[in-house]
């Protein structure tokens, strides 16, 4: 089962700076058919002007995965951490029990991010912040963890819940699979083209809530860029 959700029919914040799309509830905008898909809280599409950011703000018990789709974004924390991720690599904030930080787009051009929050799978996890590099090529033809809450993805940035974010690149044509199992959910973003799944269009940056799905066959219809979030029901 698949339900699309449309790009130009997501919540929608632009504050000028920041232009903002919500995949789920957010901030001012509120659905309550859009509270959460399994552990996935928030997926925000944020488009960032150049020299602008997010100031220093906090956040606990919430793990709060980026991937950068075009440009850059800085991070500084109160844990002393301090990087730059760059597009098509991810970073991962553990808010645990209790982080602040600032997030800026200190680049010329504007940034692009996912902004992607689980819920963890118990509060007081102690907090924490990493950032990982993962090539295109790696991901070229197959989905590719980025981000997991087990320990036997070894190459995968760490978090704390039952659930993985994973990135895939095709070219048009080209088919993958990924095995989802049928009592879990996923939740897929494409970040660049179109694909196709079960028979529907995905097209570029719209959602796609999937269940009770055992094998996710994605056909690319255009060269194309994803993000899966795999999460227990």
């Amino acid at each position: 089962m698949i339900e699309i959700r449309p790009f130009d029919e997501l919540g929608h914040a632009n504050h000028g700076w920041l232009d903002a799309k919500h995949h789920f509830s957010f901030a001012n905008y509120y659905d309550p058919n859009r509270m959460n898909w399994g552990a996935l809280r928030v997926w925000n599409d944020d488009t960032i002007a150049p020299g602008t950011g997010f100031g220093t703000h906090p956040h606990e018990n919430m793990e709060i995965i980026t991937y950068v789709r075009e440009g850059a974004i800085t991070h500084q924390d109160s844990l002393g951490n301090k990087g730059r991720t760059i597009a098509g690599d991810v970073q991962v904030m553990s808010a645990g029990t209790g982080i602040r930080h600032s997030e800026y787009n200190l680049e010329g051009a504007t940034t692009r991010i996912f902004q992607i929050w689980l819920m963890p799978n118990r509060a007081g996890h102690a907090p924490s912040w990493g950032t990982r590099t993962f090539p295109k090529d790696d991901r070229a033809g197959k989905f590719v963890t980025l981000a997991s809450g087990y320990q036997s993805d070894v190459d995968a940035l760490s978090i704390h819940t039952d659930a993985r974010v994973l990135g895939v690149a095709l070219k048009k044509g080209e088919t993958t699979e990924y095995h989802l199992g049928i009592e879990r959910l996923a939740y897929l973003v494409v970040a660049k083209g179109s694909v196709e799944i079960e028979g529907k269009t995905v097209s570029e940056r719209d959602g796609a809530a999937i269940s009770d799905t055992d094998i996710l066959k994605v056909q690319a219809l255009a060269d194309a860029e994803m993000v899966l979030v795999d999460t227990a029901s």
